[in-house]
């Protein structure tokens, strides 16, 4: 997956509030291990993938419904980010 940047955090938030809650966790692990198949296409053949784009987050995470980004203080996009957060810190190691 490519570094990450704010665009990344908020299409990826957006992305999450436009599931139920429960369905989350799964839907940001998809969105990750997608992000990581893209990168790997992209350094493989020189290519975007054709469905999940560039590798980054934001790419993947823009394919997907949306909900428009609230601020950071509503409470359930700050759950949103924090789940990214911490999943990204799960995946470095």
């Amino acid at each position: 997956m490519r570094p990450l940047g704010h665009g990344d955090l908020s299409a990826a938030g957006c992305a999450l509030l436009s599931v139920v809650p429960a369905a989350r966790p799964a839907l940001l692990t998809r969105m990750l291990v997608e992000a990581e198949a893209a990168d790997a296409y992209r350094r493989d053949t020189g290519r975007l993938h054709p469905l999940w784009g560039n590798g980054s987050l934001m790419s993947v995470a823009m394919v997907r419904p949306r909900r428009r980004e609230p601020f950071l203080d509503d409470p359930d996009y700050a759950a949103c980010l924090a789940m990214i957060f911490d999943a990204v810190l799960e995946r470095a190691g």
